[in-house]
């Protein structure tokens, strides 16, 4: 508001001393421009560009989604690897907080530490900057070749990945028919000397910075400054300081976005978004004495306006990671002062650590967190099942009624990770994507069975045991301790050839059948002999005894079952 005050200002003060043919000149030129059209052609134009690379981007999520984590982790052994990569992983995705959530993944899950993805995050800055490259071609005249080259491609596609694939070429074709439609609006604002003005400010490069900071911030899109940035350019009403000065503010404007979002997220989503923060206020701070310098750089390069910009974006970009890289252990230090650690009463209040409600888009990637948090589930799980023999066997009340307490948070678990396998099956899928949700979903479902089992059947004997006053002797104990055991390792097993897609592990599970079968036949004769003992109690104990085995039977038979699902659905039928 206060804004255009001090325009019209301007406006009335070089209108006093023009000369009246001038003044007759800029009237003119005032009332040729229809705002309210001018208005409407900027925001559909901009519309159009935002929903080309919404489109862009959740294709190229499919497409690519799958290999992605797989890419990060093997290629992320040093700093400069992990530069390249996450440079690379979101020039093709172009989405650096996707890039930022798998990193955050695989230091929540141990994979990599925090020092270690901080060139990742530093390339993912690099990587966004493929948006202003693209968008600075001058091929805007193949735009609507490409939207129907890709509407066909996505209208005549059989395969999920086929139809990604022209939703891609599409969303490429809007971008550009969107930057045709902006510049069409805003080509008479050419002859309008208060908009020449105002663009003129941007060149003071704080101004410049904190309206791009600003935009970027309400749109919650550096894509969106990007592409108005490039289009004022390429209609002359920009100059190549006053871009950069824009582009620099978007940077600081797209971080503070990723900062807000990681609030209240896990301490290491927080820890990133404070990093990746860090990164591009600090950059920002480093570049905006020498805005002139780069500008003069890029102008050597040539290419236009709009290609000068773009460059600059990278060039940017490119530096601040190269200057940056070789402090990256000081970096995380300052991080983690920073953002400390949660008190052990606030991690207690956490109830889901990996689901993550921004990947709901990328099937595959939010697969992946939906396997993490099930990894949580199975180790309340295989704790309940460690801790229920001592507790039914020895135990007294208290023992039994923490177990009931931790199946209470296994059941939570259950449903949230059935929630958000729920959102993610209303997304587009491949159909490997497909058959993963089928058997995430029976995985949570069986272990919950689990945990029920356990909470429901074996607590109750339990308190049974104690209300009878039954002593299990020494012999019993051990028979019913080897069942167990073999239990636990089935489950183990069952785990990690679900959660990493091992066949071997699955293999071994099917092969303890036999095992299990053996240990039911030894601990069926051994439960025979001690029926005919002359013992206080004989029969109940016997009963205890045999449903006790019952139970873990059944829960070696759910394992079992969670582990064939890594086994291929055509091989299942033959085990």
């Amino acid at each position: 508001m206060f804004e255009q005050l001090a325009l019209s200002k301007l406006v009335v003060s070089a209108a006093s001393t023009m000369s009246p043919l001038a003044t007759e000149a800029v009237a003119e030129a005032t009332d040729e421009i229809a705002f309210g059209t001018l208005i409407i052609g900027l925001l559909g134009g901009l519309a159009i560009f935002l929903f080309g690379m919404d489109q862009m981007t959740d294709g190229l999520k499919v497409v690519a989604g799958e290999r992605l984590r797989s890419i990060l982790q093997r290629l992320t052994s040093n700093r400069w690897t992990g530069l390249a990569t996450g440079a690379g992983v979101t020039a093709v995705i172009q989405s650096s907080s996707v890039t930022t959530v798998l990193v955050v993944g695989f230091i929540t899950s141990g994979l990599m530490t925090l020092e270690q993805s901080l060139g990742i995050i530093m390339g993912a800055n690099i990587g966004t900057t493929v948006t202003a490259q693209i968008v600075s071609l001058n091929v805007t005249k193949y735009a609507l070749l490409l939207v129907a080259a890709g509407f066909a491609m996505t209208f005549v596609a059989k395969r999920s990945n086929r139809a990604a694939q022209g939703a891609v070429v599409m969303g490429l074709g809007l971008v550009f028919f969107g930057m045709v439609v902006m510049g069409d609006a805003m080509a008479p604002l050419r002859t309008y000397p208060p908009f020449i003005e105002a663009m003129a400010t941007m060149e003071r490069p704080i101004i410049g910075i904190v309206i791009g900071a600003a935009f970027t911030a309400l749109v919650q899109s550096s894509s969106a400054t990007t592409g108005i940035v490039i289009v004022l350019a390429s209609q002359g009403l920009l100059s190549p300081e006053a871009g950069i000065a824009l582009i620099l503010g978007a940077n600081v404007g797209t971080s503070a976005t990723a900062l807000l979002a990681a609030i209240g997220k896990p301490r290491e989503a927080l820890r990133a978004a404070v990093a990746h923060t860090f990164f591009n206020v600090a950059g920002v701070l480093l570049w905006v004495f020498f805005i002139g310098q780069l500008a003069a750089f890029v102008g050597f390069l040539g290419g236009g306006t709009a290609r000068e910009i773009a460059n600059a974006h990278t060039t940017f970009n490119l530096v601040n990671a190269f200057l940056f890289i070789g402090f990256t252990k000081q970096i995380a230090a300052l991080v983690q002062r920073v953002v400390p650690d949660r008190s052990a009463a606030d991690e207690a209040k956490v109830k889901v650590k990996y689901l993550d409600k921004s990947l709901l888009d990328t099937p595959p990637l939010a697969l992946d967190r939906a396997r993490l948090e099930l990894l949580r589930m199975a180790d309340r799980v295989r704790t309940m099942l460690a801790e229920i023999l001592p507790a039914i066997l020895t135990g007294n009340r208290d023992d039994l009624v923490a177990i009931q307490r931790a199946d209470d948070e296994v059941d939570e678990l259950h449903g949230y990770i059935i929630r958000y396998l729920g959102h993610i099956g209303q997304n587009q899928m491949s159909e490997a994507s497909s058959e993963e949700l089928v058997n995430l979903m029976e995985a949570t479902n069986n272990l919950e069975a689990i945990g029920d089992l356990i909470e429901t059947n074996l607590v109750s004997l339990g308190f049974a045991r104690i209300e009878e006053s039954l002593v299990v002797s020494a012999p019993t104990r051990k028979v019913l301790r080897e069942y167990l055991a073999t239990v636990q390792e089935a489950l183990d097993f069952a785990m990690v050839a679900l959660t990493q897609k091992n066949e071997s592990a699955a293999q071994q599970v099917e092969a303890m059948k036999k095992e299990v079968k053996s240990l039911e036949r030894a601990a069926s004769l051994h439960e025979a002999e001690r029926l005919m003992v002359d013992a206080p109690n004989r029969v109940a104990l016997y009963r205890f005894e045999v449903d006790v085995l019952a139970n873990l039977k059944r829960i070696f038979y759910f394992s079992r079952r969670i582990a064939r699902l890594a086994i291929p659905s055509d091989q299942r039928s033959s085990l």
